[in-house]
C-alpha cells in the first residue's frame, strides 16, 4: 500500500478520536450540571409522597437523597402502609433506585431513651421515642431544654410503650446535660431516670444535686454518678470554736463528707457543727480519704479552738491545746501518725488553763465511762475507786486527761454523781465548771421523782444541779406462780462460787442475779432471801503479792524497838460466819443496783462451804 494512503487513514482515524474529547467533556458537563436538578426533582417527588404520611401532626416518611438513590427513612405503623409507600417511590420516574431504611413501630419493653451530650457538636438522641409525639416536635422540646440552636442528631426511633408523661421526662434530663463535660449520658428507662458525667464547675455540681433530689412527678432516679469537678488547690480545714465546729474546703464523695460530719459530731459532743464542704476532685490518688479525715480528728481532739488543715499536701494544726501534754502528743502524732501521702504541717499550740473544765461520766448497758479532764493523778484513783465499788455488772473505763484550773469541790461532787448514776439503768452526768447536768433511765417512779431533790444534797457549797430523769415503762405484771417459775429458772443452772477468802462477784454471777433483778420488775410481791457460803475447813486464800523490803536503817541512840504483840486470832467458826455475810452483802447490794426495791431482797441464813443461794422468802 503506498505511503500516502496510510497517512490519511490515521490522519482520519486521529480526527476521530479527537472529535469524542469534546462530546465526552460536553456529555459530563451536562451530567454535573443536570444531577442536581435530577436529584432535586426526586426528592421532590418523593417529599410529596411523604406528605401524606402524616401521623400526630407530622409525616412518618423521610426522604433523601444519595446521588440517584432515593432513601426512604422512618417508622411505619404496620407492614401493609411500609409496603403501600415503598410501590408508590418505584412508581417515580428518575431514581436509580429505591433504598429502603423504614422500619416498623413496635412495642418496646423496656421503653428506652438516651442522650449523649457531645459539647460543641451538640446531643446524639437513640433509643425509642413515643410514637404518639412526633420526631420534630420532640427534637424541640429537647433542644428547647438544653439551648436553642443546639445541633441535634436524632437516631431514636418510633415506637410504643413509653411512660406518661414522656415529653417532661426528656426535657427534664437534656436541661442537666449542659452542666456536664462532653461525654455526659442521660437515660429515661420506663419511669427511671439515670445521669452520668462529670461536673464542669462547683456551682453545677450542686445545682445538679439540687435538681436530682426533685424529679418529675411519676418517675424515681436510677443510677446517678456525677463525679464532682477537679480542681487544683484542694484543702481542707476543721475549725473549733468553744462547743462547735465548722467544716470547710473539699471532699472528694458525698461518703467522705458524712463521715467528715460525723468525725465533727463526736469531737463537740452534740454541739453545732456548720457544713461548709464541697464536693470535688483533686486529693492526689496516694491518699485515702477516710485515713486523712481520721487524723485530722485525731490532731482535733488535742485543741479546745483552733484548725486543723489540710493544704498543699500537708496537715498543719494550730490553736489553744486541751491541756499541757497535749503539744507533745500533737507532734508526736504529725511524726509517727500520718497517714500515706500526707506530709507533716506544722504544729503551732498554746496550753491555756481550761474553759470550761468539764468532766463526764457515762453509763450504758455495756460500760461506765469517764471522759473529760481531772487535776491529779489521787483525784482520778478516787473517781474511779468510787465508781468501781457502785457499780457491779459494766466496767470501768477511763479516758480522763489532767489539767489544771479545776472548780473547787470537784471530787466530792463526783462523788455525788457518781451516786446518782448508780441507781439509774442508763444516763449521763456531766460537769462543767461548778453545774453537774444529770439525765438517764430509771428502774422505778420514785427514784425518778426523787432524782432531782436529791441531787442538791450531795453536792458541795457553791455547786448547782439540773437533773432530768424518766421512769422506764414498766413491763407487763406477773403472777405470783409465773413468779415462782421465774425464780426457779434464774437460779436452776447458776453455780455461784467466790474465791476462797473473797467477797468479789466474778462474770459467773451475772446472768443470774440479772434475770432475778428483771423478774422483780414485773413481780412486784416478789421476795427472795440470799444467802453466802463459808469456805471449806482448813482452805486458805493465796498469798498475796509483796513488794521487796526496804533494809531498815539503824538510828543512833535508839534502843531497839520491842516486838509489837500479835493481834488474837478469831476463832474459824467466827470468821466463816462473818465471810459468809460478807459475801451474801455483796449480793444483795448487786441486785439492788440492777433494780430490785429493797424490800424484795434480805439475807437468809449462813450456808457452808458451796455455792451462794437465792430462795423464795416468806
Amino acid at each position: 500500500m503506498p505511503q500516502t494512503e496510510t497517512s490519511a487513514r490515521a490522519l482520519r482515524r486521529a480526527g476521530w478520536l479527537a472529535g469524542l474529547l469534546p462530546l465526552a467533556g460536553l456529555w459530563a458537563g451536562v451530567a454535573i450540571w443536570a444531577a442536581p436538578g435530577i436529584g432535586a426533582r426526586v426528592v421532590a417527588e418523593g417529599e410529596g409522597i411523604a406528605a401524606t404520611t402524616f401521623n400526630n401532626g407530622e409525616p412518618w416518611l423521610r426522604i433523601a437523597a444519595r446521588g440517584r438513590d432515593l432513601v426512604a427513612q422512618g417508622e411505619a405503623p404496620d407492614e401493609a402502609g411500609r409496603a403501600i409507600v415503598l410501590a408508590r417511590l418505584a412508581a417515580l420516574d428518575g431514581p436509580r433506585r429505591i433504598v429502603s431504611e423504614i422500619g416498623l413501630v413496635e412495642t418496646a419493653a423496656p421503653f428506652q431513651w438516651a442522650a449523649t451530650w457531645t459539647g460543641g457538636t451538640g446531643v446524639t438522641l437513640e433509643g425509642s421515642r413515643p410514637v404518639e409525639i412526633g420526631r420534630k416536635a420532640l427534637e424541640v422540646e429537647v433542644t428547647g431544654a438544653i439551648g436553642a440552636g443546639t445541633p441535634l442528631r436524632d437516631a431514636a426511633r418510633a415506637a410504643r410503650g413509653a411512660p406518661p408523661d414522656f415529653s417532661a421526662a426528656a426535657t427534664f434530663l437534656a436541661a442537666r446535660l449542659p452542666s456536664l463535660a462532653p461525654g455526659a449520658k442521660a437515660v429515661l428507662t420506663d419511669t427511671v431516670l439515670s445521669l452520668s458525667g462529670e461536673a464542669v464547675d462547683l456551682a453545677a455540681y450542686d445545682a445538679l444535686r439540687a435538681a436530682l433530689s426533685r424529679p418529675p412527678d411519676g418517675f424515681s432516679l436510677g443510677k446517678v454518678e456525677i463525679l464532682p469537678p477537679r480542681i487544683t488547690d484542694y484543702r481542707l480545714a476543721l475549725t473549733r470554736t468553744g462547743t462547735g465546729a465548722t467544716l470547710t474546703g473539699y471532699v472528694p464523695s458525698e461518703a467522705a463528707r458524712q463521715m467528715a460530719l460525723a468525725m465533727a459530731r463526736t469531737l463537740t459532743e452534740g454541739g453545732p457543727v456548720e457544713d461548709r464542704l464541697q464536693a470535688a476532685r483533686g486529693l492526689p490518688g496516694s491518699v485515702a480519704p477516710q485515713d486523712l479525715i481520721a487524723f485530722m480528728g485525731k490532731l482535733a481532739g488535742l485543741i479546745q479552738a483552733g484548725e486543723v488543715t489540710y493544704a498543699g499536701g500537708a496537715v498543719s494544726v494550730k490553736g489553744d491545746a486541751i491541756d499541757p501534754q497535749a503539744i507533745p502528743e500533737a507532734q508526736a502524732l504529725q511524726k509517727e501518725g500520718r497517714p500515706a501521702g500526707v506530709a507533716a504541717g506544722t504544729v503551732t499550740l498554746a496550753a491555756k488553763p481550761l474553759s470550761p473544765y468539764r468532766v463526764s461520766l457515762r453509763r450504758t448497758p455495756e460500760a461506765l465511762t469517764v471522759s473529760g479532764h481531772l487535776p491529779d493523778e489521787e483525784t482520778r484513783r478516787r473517781v474511779l475507786a468510787a465508781l468501781r465499788q457502785r457499780v457491779f455488772r459494766e466496767p470501768v473505763i477511763d479516758r480522763t486527761r489532767l489539767a489544771d484550773g479545776a472548780p473547787t469541790g470537784l471530787a466530792n461532787a463526783l462523788d455525788g454523781a457518781a451516786t446518782m448514776l448508780s441507781t439509774l439503768a442508763t444516763g449521763e452526768a456531766i460537769l462543767t465548771d461548778r453545774s453537774l447536768s444529770l439525765t438517764g433511765e430509771s428502774l422505778y417512779p420514785e427514784a425518778a421523782d426523787r432524782a432531782p431533790n436529791r441531787v442538791s444534797t450531795l453536792l458541795p457549797a457553791g455547786w448547782t444541779g439540773e437533773v432530768a430523769v424518766s421512769a422506764r415503762e414498766a413491763d407487763t405484771r406477773r403472777d405470783g406462780e409465773s413468779c415462782r417459775q421465774g425464780v426457779a429458772a434464774a437460779t436452776a443452772t447458776a453455780d455461784w462460787r467466790f474465791a476462797v477468802g473473797s467477797t468479789a462477784l466474778t462474770p459467773a454471777f451475772y446472768p443470774g442475779l440479772d434475770a432475778l433483778a428483771a423478774l422483780a420488775k414485773t413481780c412486784p410481791d416478789l421476795r427472795v432471801a440470799v444467802s453466802g457460803p463459808a469456805d471449806p475447813p482448813g482452805a486458805k486464800p493465796p498469798p498475796p503479792t509483796e513488794e521487796p523490803k526496804k533494809p531498815a536503817e539503824k538510828k543512833p541512840g535508839k534502843a531497839k524497838a520491842e516486838k509489837a504483840p500479835e493481834p488474837e486470832a478469831k476463832p474459824p467458826e467466827e470468821e466463816n460466819s462473818g465471810l459468809a455475810r460478807q459475801r451474801a452483802q455483796a449480793l444483795m447490794e448487786y441486785l439492788l443496783q440492777a433494780g430490785m426495791r429493797p424490800g424484795q431482797v434480805a439475807a437468809g441464813p449462813d450456808r457452808g462451804a458451796g455455792p451462794a443461794t437465792v430462795a423464795l422468802a416468806p
